[in-house]
């Protein structure tokens, strides 16, 4: 019969001053543990992303106004415009909010 894995979340007296607080019961099991080895876990780069957004919506902005030839192209430009606002938007919502990167 398998067991199931052991309850490796940390107890309150394992946890500091400002996480005592916030987790009276100790962290619940969807908090970010510390890795044994190896690399952390993966975390968006929100500044690049952010700057990134900012680009692509200056650009796409500026070509979909200046595009000559078929409408296929600057309708697409335009579409990407405003993919790279919304992310723009997203993007600053998740800073605002104070997660890294």
């Amino acid at each position: 019969m398998s067991q199931s894995p052991p309850d490796d979340r940390r107890t309150p007296d394992d946890l500091t001053e400002y996480e005592r607080d916030d987790f009276p019961r100790g962290m619940p099991a969807s908090q970010p543990r510390a890795p044994e080895g190896g690399a952390g876990a993966a975390r968006s780069a929100l500044t690049l992303r952010l700057v990134l957004a900012a680009f692509g919506l200056v650009v796409c902005t500026v070509l979909a106004y200046d595009a000559d030839g078929p409408l296929v192209l600057p309708v697409l430009l335009a579409v990407l415009a405003v993919v790279a606002l919304v992310d723009l938007v997203v993007v600053a919502r998740r800073k605002l909010r104070g997660e890294p990167g």
